[in-house]
Order: structure tokens, then sequence, then C-alpha cells
């Protein structure tokens, strides 16, 4: 009732406050005026070769989870919200990015990831794999496997990393270095033995085998790196969180023998000891902070977790090291977790956190020769609505009751999902509850213990060197293409040689017109 009752308040105070500049028109002019300077501007191509790449990737973000975390980023800072500005908003270029898998109208993370790092579509549940592979088929996978523009980046001498707040098995992660018929595959424990003597290897063994000099890795997953039963060095005494190898290795322990001699690698579960690292003095980086997810940020430990920006602030100062550049992957993969749940709350907040690491790196790096690309994998079936008025709180009621059951909603809202309940025959009544939450569950229009991924386009945020070639609407494997272009990397170099001609062109003619005059 008290949630219920702020919200009324708020919509009472909020409905009747416009701006005062707002009010004016000679603000929305200026502001136009100054929006169409900044796209003249753009007429100068950046076409400068990319030597960083960033490719961040919110999972299950699709537009309206990023409009409405854009809300809940203003509102946090005591704004009204809808006129702030994500980090990600201020890319000069967007393009649409269609995601179906080569076998689903609506995907999975699986296929989709295969698309954007690997450039292939593929079948979802598949990872690192043509569509040639059926997923759980073992004995389709031999000569379909493809390479991600991570792969690409690590052949041409630059430095790699991933940064998830998921499992570094995960699907997101995994498709950067893994070829596998099922995501789930996360060790040899979660294998059938069809597929275990069909020679597959689960994704934990192929992240410390199959590319062995990423120089970062940073995220959960710690149990699938243990022998079975192995109690977790944070959580000892739970036995969900123990080990669950069956092949009894240590794979962190051959991670560490996999380094070449004389290089310094280290492995970290704890935020203290990752900021207390000097990373001077480390080539490689393994960090694994849960021993599965990491927890949402809302519920965070803070002490013992890092952040998603943190991370990703120690995962650029170590690439930064090498002169050739660097690729790294960085995921918000709660994002798509919290909508799976119908918690939304979860979801925003997950996503205003990537929208941080976003701004912390365009602070570490400089547009001149650090492309940098944000995009999703998928949607979600996640709307808001109901006629709210203006600064209404993102996870508060709309304005109106049904006008068919006469109850109040709230705005958010799932087209399917675990929010589905009726009580006494009825929809249940929101306003007996605390839909503030962190964890309530928005209500949906068809009962599912999961909440599913909607089929729409997702947006394709982009800034730096060759950014302008993402800027329409796109097959989603096409974005690897394009960094990579940018970047001389990968297949497609042809244009490499003369890829610095236009700069130094544009440095001599001048010089060249200077001498003239003076022989004249």
């Amino acid at each position: 009732m008290k949630a219920f009752l702020l919200t009324l308040l708020a919509q009472l105070c909020s409905a009747s406050l416009v701006p005062e500049r707002e009010k004016d028109p000679e603000y929305w002019r200026q502001q136009a005026q100054e929006t169409l300077r900044d796209a003249l501007r753009l007429q100068h191509l950046n076409q400068n070769v990319a030597k960083n790449l960033i490719l961040f990737l919110g999972d299950g973000m699709g537009v309206s989870t990023v409009t409405a975390a854009r809300i809940l980023k203003g509102q946090l800072q005591h704004r009204k919200g809808e006129e702030s500005l994500l980090e990600m908003d201020k890319f000069p270029y967007v393009a649409l990015a269609k995601t179906y898998n080569t076998n689903a109208q609506v995907p999975d993370s699986a296929g989709t990831a295969t698309a954007y790092l690997c450039g292939v579509k593929a079948n979802e549940g598949t990872v690192g794999v043509s569509a040639g592979v059926t997923r759980d088929r073992c004995n389709t996978t031999k000569g379909q496997e493809v390479t991600s523009i991570l792969r690409w980046a690590k052949d041409e001498g630059k430095a790699v990393g991933i940064v998830t707040t998921t499992r570094v098995t995960h699907a997101t992660p995994s498709a950067a270095y893994a070829h596998s018929a099922n995501r789930d595959w996360y060790s040899d424990g979660e294998m059938p033995l069809d597929a275990l003597e069909g020679g597959c290897k689960d994704i934990a063994r192929q992240l410390v085998e199959n590319i062995p000099d990423i120089e970062v890795i940073l995220g959960g997953g710690r149990k699938y790196m243990f022998p079975k039963n192995t109690s977790d060095v944070e959580y000892p005494q739970e036995e969900r969180h123990r080990g669950t190898r069956l092949d009894g290795k240590d794979l962190v322990q051959a991670w560490h023998d996999a380094k070449p001699a004389g290089k310094v690698a280290k492995y970290v579960w704890h935020r203290r000891e990752l900021l207390a690292l000097n990373l001077s003095r480390v080539d490689f980086l393994l960090g694994l902070f849960e021993p599965g997810d990491m927890v949402y940020e809302l519920d965070r430990n803070n002490e013992t977790d890092p952040s998603l920006s943190e991370m990703v602030a120690v995962a650029i100062r170590m690439l930064q090291k090498n002169p050739r550049g660097f690729f790294l992957l960085v995921e918000g993969g709660r994002i798509d977790h919290g909508h799976h749940e119908g918690k939304a709350k979860q979801a925003l907040h997950e996503a205003v956190e990537l929208d941080r690491a976003v701004g912390l790196a365009g602070r570490l790096t400089s547009p001149r020769d650090t492309l940098s690309v944000v995009t999703a994998d998928h949607s979600h079936v996640f709307t808001f609505g109901g006629y709210t008025p203006r600064g209404n709180p993102i996870f508060g009621l709309a304005p109106m009751q049904s006008d068919v059951d006469r109850k109040p909603f709230t705005s958010i809202l799932y087209g399917n999902g675990p929010g589905y309940k009726i009580v006494g025959g009825e929809r249940e009544n929101v306003s007996a509850v605390d839909f503030a939450h962190a964890n309530y569950q928005a209500q949906a229009a068809v009962p599912l213990r999961q909440e599913t991924h909607g089929g729409e386009d997702v947006a394709v945020f982009a800034r730096g060197p060759m950014a302008h070639l993402l800027h329409g609407v796109h097959e989603q494997n096409y974005i690897p293409h394009a960094m990579a272009y940018a970047a001389c990397i990968g297949p497609n170099r042809a244009h490499c040689s003369s890829a610095a001609r236009p700069a130094v062109t544009a440095v001599l003619l001048p010089v060249l017109l200077l001498l003239l005059l003076l022989l004249c």
C-alpha cells in the first residue's frame, strides 16, 4: 500500500510539472540546431584504422529495455528521466540488426553470439559452429567450426579479453573461443555419454585449450573448472557450488601451466585481489568471482565481487599494454536473466551498469583509434506503457485503472512469464503488493515459468574508426565483418595496404602546396 500511495503522489506531482525551459519553443529549436550541427560534422568520416575494438553486448537488451534504462538512469540522478542520455545514446551511428537464428524466428543467445562474433548465422543452442550442426549432435560438429573476431584479432598480434557478468562458459563468451553442439555443455559433467565418447570437448576445457593466450578472462563460473565435489573457495559448505568436472582436471591449474615460460599468469576470485594487482607485472589474468553467474548488481557484495565497470577498467588497462592494440568483448549478461525471471528492476539496473561500463571505457580510450560497438543479441517480451505522465517512476503504476477489471496496473508488463498471477479467480491487485521491490515479478499475459525472448530487431550503436559502416538494417552476422574491416583483421583485408593513405595525404598536401608557392 505504501508503494501504491507513493506512486500516486509522484504522478500527481509530476503530471503538472513541465520544466520551464521546455515551455519555450526556442529551447526545442536550439536543441534541434545543435543536433543538426553535430550531424553535419559527421560528414567528415573517421576512416582511421581501428587499433582497438570493443564490443559491448547487452544480453536481452532490446530497444524497450534501452529506453526504460535511460529513464531509470535519469531518475537515479533525481531527474524526470525521459530527457536523460545513456552513454550509448551519445554514439553517432545507430543501426538495427535482425536477430533470427537459421532455424528460429525468435532466437536464443547461442546462435546469435555465433552471428555477431563469428560472422555466420547458426542454429539455436549451438556456439561457434555453422548451421550444418544440429543441437545436441556431437557427431555433426567436425568440420563445421567457425572462428570468431577474437581469434582474428589474436592472429594479428592483438591482445584479447572477455569480461562478463555470467559464467565465462555461457553462450555469449563461449562463441568467442568454443565450438559446441550444445551451449549447455559447460563442463563434462553436463555432457551426455555419446558426446563424450564422440570426442566433443566441454566448453570450460575449450576455454583453456582452444586459445590459451587470451590475456584477460573475467566473470563467473568457478565450479566448471574444478573436479566434481571440490568445495568452493567462497562457499565451502554449499553443495550446489561444488566442482562439476568428471575428468578430475583442475582447469585453473591447467590454464596456468599452459602459459609460456617467463610470463606471469594470475588467477583471482576476490574483488580485493583483482583491484590490488600490479597490472604492469601481469601478462595473463583469469578472474572467476562466483561459482556460477555473478550476482545481480542490486544484490552484489561489493567487498567480494567486482562490478562490471571495475572489471572493464582492469581489462582495458591490461590490454592497452599491447602496442598493436586489442579486442575486448564485454557482456552485461544478466539483463537477460532479470527479464526471464520477470524481474524488471534487476534487468534494468543491469542495463544501467553496462552503460556505466560503456562510459568508463570511453574515458580510457579514444574514438580516434578505438571502434566501440554496443548491441544486443535479442530482445524480450518486455514493455512499458499505460499513458504514464512525464517523470512517472519507471517501476510505478500507470495513471489509470483497467476499464475491464477496474484494477490498477504497473507501467512495466511482460507478454509472458512468471508474473502471471490469478488471485480469487481474478488478476492480482498490484496495490496490495510491493511492486517497487527488486524481485517483484511484473504481471504477464501468459503464464510461463520463464519469460521468453522477443523477436524484433535490436539496436547497434557505433563510435570510432569506420563506425559509419553500421548505418541501416543489417543481418546480425554483419557486425564482426564491419569491425574486422575497420581494424584490418580477419579475411577481408584487401583495402588495408592503402588504409592509411587518406590520413597521410591530408597531412602532406598542405605542405606540398606551401612548397610550390615558395618555389614560385
